[in-house]
């Protein structure tokens, strides 16, 4: 293929992709299957390589991230990106709506859009292609972030017309991202995100685009800075083209023709907000009409057109009469702060988070302080602020101690953590918190071993390491408070029974550092029996897929201590399973109806339960997931199928019942 040839090829790659992805992205109406994408994809990138000068910033290609960045570059906002007044309540919008009117001499309707809870960022886009992008900043001058925004499926790399403009909107990510991100950090040992508007504004900001790739984050386009020849009239004339062209603006906006209007909208979203898939704030409320917009004009700081309504703040004021420490299997220490109790949400909160040592220092915060605290949604309730004009002088600064406070060993930062770490591998609270997971259901799963339980039988000494579990004596624990006869019974026979798990359950259960219950699946499937990875170097690990760099080194330095090599030998001599029973790749037939697809379950079967039904799909190589979504292949539906039904439905997802279940897998 000469570079004519190739040339026209790329081009319609490019153009199919861009609308296959505009299609599942944006429309929620895929035409085509995944695998059809990926295969266009790859073959786009190995053209593009073969040559590497018709590779174009519009390309699709250009999606997955680039190398790492060594700093942001700063740029300059060709128009001031400028913040919003606030109104609280009904009468300060009744005050904002006189005041517009004062300005203007014809009669003002409004567009009133959902406030997207993330991070302000501007596109440029020349003659139609996406050329940069950019963070607010300080509203005049932002920071280059082009190859992150890239990675958004939702931000068209070409306009559907050839037009050059500016336009502005909130990058966020979706609840369900930002919990799943957060699942990982945690079994990584890591300091999971406070909400979902940090997390998103720590992806963007990464110096390596792959990471932003993979956090799953989107956007609602809402405004234009600079948009040459545009000959719209109005707002939501605007929000009509920008659709047109393909940029994703929020559906739920509404044109109001007065302020009664507005506040009935604002009203409608005060309680529907938690029904939506990402976070809101407020409602923004703007003038229609761009002839009235220019007349109002703008103070230093915010247009005199439009201003913010923001919700009730899910806050509180209280006393913070102690700090506390934790320290979790990971040896991360973690203060939390102790509180008068007071309704928040819905809810009474004694305790709330404080992260780590530097936010206590950044927010000042002391012991007998009277402090705001806020919980929104199923977040963990966090201190925000002091109200330092209440201090009476009483008040103490804290500082973390230097040593544990469970061991007294002393306290470390690695790799330039902000949290605090002991490190001493007998630390006490480090092995209480190893056990409390290592019993847990996604790893040894043994029933009637709790959090309460594990707390008793150390307090006893009759457990200190993992080996102790099972060297357990009845007669000892009969002599412990609330342990009868049938209760001990159940817990030993849960405990033997736990000798039979699978590897990969034995190897998230050990809590090695960055080994979530996903990477133990892909090391006990690749190298079968625990001998194989115990002898595995960090450059043999680092080949298997999903297996990075950091996991690979953590891996092995953790069976490179001798006091690992010892306790797995103690489990083996005690009977545990050193073995992964769960399917091979190899013994998965080719024709398998199942191999490599994502099956949802819903409903119930009357010949298998939901645990049978997700093994035989896992043993022929399928993927079974919680949630339907357009990436999943198909629906397997029992009786009473609900709102998943729908869905799939809804999506043109394959639909199968019992029989077609059990037809399928004779």
């Amino acid at each position: 293929m000469n570079a004519m040839e190739a040339q026209q090829k790329i081009e319609a790659l490019k153009q199919s992709l861009e609308q296959y992805s505009y299609e599942y992205y944006t429309l929620d109406a895929p035409s085509v299957p995944d695998a059809v994408y990926d295969q266009k994809l790859r073959e786009l990138i190995e053209l593009e390589e073969e040559f590497p000068d018709l590779q174009t910033p519009d390309s699709p290609s250009q999606r997955v991230g680039g190398k790492p960045l060594d700093a942001f570059v700063k740029v300059q906002h060709d128009i001031p990106m400028l913040s919003l007044g606030n109104a609280f309540d009904d009468q300060e919008l009744r005050d904002f709506d006189r005041r517009v009117k004062n300005g203007t001499d014809n009669e003002v309707s409004y567009v009133c859009e959902l406030k997207i809870d993330g991070l302000a960022v501007s596109l440029k886009y020349e003659d139609g292609v996406f050329v940069r992008g950019a963070t607010r900043g300080d509203g005049t001058t932002g920071e280059d972030i082009t190859k992150n925004l890239r990675t958004i499926r939702n931000i068209p790399l070409r306009l559907e017309e050839p037009v050059t403009l500016e336009v502005r909107g909130e990058a966020y990510m979706p609840k369900k991202s930002f919990i799943g991100l957060n699942e990982v950090k945690e079994s990584n040992g890591e300091e999971p995100f406070a909400n979902p508007r940090n997390a998103a504004a720590g992806s963007l900001r990464q110096l390596d685009p792959k990471i932003a790739a993979k956090r799953n984050l989107d956007i609602f386009l809402y405004g234009i800075g600079v948009w040459e020849n545009d000959s719209s009239d109005s707002h939501s004339q605007r929000l009509e083209k920008m659709k047109d062209l393909g940029l994703k603006t929020n559906p739920e906006w509404k044109k109001c023709n007065d302020i009664e209007a507005v506040i009935d909208y604002v009203h409608s979203w005060v309680e529907r907000r938690a029904d939506l898939d990402y976070e809101i704030d407020g409602i923004v409320i703007k003038v229609d009409d761009l002839d009235q917009q220019e007349t109002l004009g703008f103070t230093a700081k915010s247009p005199r057109w439009a201003t913010a309504y923001k919700f009730p703040a899910e806050e509180a004021v209280t006393k913070l009469n102690e700090i506390e420490l934790s320290v979790g299997r990971t040896g991360a220490v973690t203060p939390t702060a102790v509180l008068d109790p007071v309704k928040v949400a819905g809810t009474t909160v004694q305790r709330a988070s404080l992260h780590n040592e530097d936010l206590i220092k950044e927010k000042d915060i002391r012991v007998g302080d009277t402090v705001v605290i806020k919980k929104a949604g199923d977040i963990i309730p966090e201190v925000v602020r002091v109200l330092t004009e209440q201090r009476t002088g009483d008040e103490e600064p804290y500082r973390m101690p230097e040593t544990c406070p469970e061991c007294e060993s002393e306290l470390v930062r690695l790799d330039e953590e902000v949290a605090l770490r002991c490190i001493n591998p007998n630390c006490p609270a480090q092995l209480r918190e190893g056990l409390i997971h290592f019993v847990s259901r996604n790893a040894m799963d043994i029933e009637g071993l709790g959090e309460k339980v594990i707390a008793q039988l150390f307090q006893e000494s009759l457990i200190h390491n993992i080996a102790d579990l099972y060297k357990l004596d009845r007669e000892e624990l009969l002599q412990l408070e609330r342990m009868g006869e049938k209760s001990v019974e159940n817990l030993l026979k849960a405990i033997e029974v736990s000798k039979e798990k699978s590897l990969e359950r034995l190897l998230f259960g050990l809590g090695v550092r960055y080994v979530g219950s996903k990477a133990a699946s892909t090391l006990a499937q690749h190298f079968e029996h625990m001998d194989a990875l115990m002898e595995a170097d960090a450059e043999a690990l680092e080949q298997i897929p999903e297996i990075g760099s950091k996991m690979a080194e953590s891996i092995a330095s953790y069976f490179d201590k001798p006091q690992v090599t010892q306790l797995l030998e103690e489990l083996k001599e005690l009977g545990l399973n050193m073995e992964y029973k769960g399917p091979k790749k190899s013994d998965q037939p080719d024709d398998s109806p199942f191999m490599d697809k994502t099956i949802v379950l819903t409903g119930k079967m009357e010949n298998y339960s939901r645990s049978e039904v997700k093994k035989i799909v896992e043993d022929l190589g399928g993927n079974v997931t919680g949630s339907v979504s357009k990436k999943t292949d198909l629906l397997i539906a029992g009786e009473d199928a609900g709102s998943k039904y729908t869905k799939a439905s809804d999506l043109g997802i394959e639909i199968w019942d019992e029989e077609e279940f059990r037809k399928a897998i004779l």
